[in-house]
């Protein structure tokens, strides 16, 4: 039996042509059809954005984040969740910045592993605005800066409030 999981694509950005495909990717991975729905992207013009949130085997994420690698134009996100015995991950994709990965636990927290905290130390040597910046890197944060206009640049966006309890 194969082990399922759950997560989720966010497309923040595409172009209107391309939005059948990113479908057929999706669909291709998870081996059924699905349909998108698509809103305007009023922080870019011409594009649109969509979420979905899927369930197949462990490891889709990956393999939707690659089926869109395909297309350099979009902005996406594709997370899966962890499972018993399975970390999560995150896959963060902008035309300017490239791909970016990193393992999420159970809890949510992004994951920087035992190698990636060794390159780290090696880059930055002795000098404190390099390791700022390794860690920077490895928690993505350039992605999330630029990704973070595309997330909340619609009035129809869901929005989530948090409150303080207690």
């Amino acid at each position: 039996m194969t082990a399922v999981s759950t997560g989720v694509v966010y497309v923040h950005s595409s172009p209107r042509a391309l939005s059948p495909h990113v479908e057929w990717a999706i669909s291709r991975v998870l081996g059924k059809g699905i349909t998108l729905s698509w809103s305007p992207q009023p922080i870019l013009p011409g594009s649109q954005r969509a979420e979905y949130a899927w369930q197949g085997p462990v490891g889709s994420a990956s393999k939707i984040a690659s089926e869109l690698l395909g297309w350099e134009q979009l902005r996406f996100e594709v997370t899966e969740d962890a499972a018993p015995g399975i970390d999560g991950g995150r896959w963060c994709h902008t035309p300017s910045l490239g791909i970016f990965h990193t393992p999420v636990d159970a809890a949510g927290n992004m994951v920087i592993t035992e190698n990636r905290l060794r390159a780290v130390l090696d880059f930055a040597g002795n000098d404190a605005d390099l390791l700022r910046t390794g860690i920077s890197r490895s928690l993505g944060e350039a992605w999330d800066a630029e990704l973070d206009t595309f997330r909340y640049a619609s009035d129809m966006a869901p929005v989530r409030w948090l409150h303080q309890v207690g």
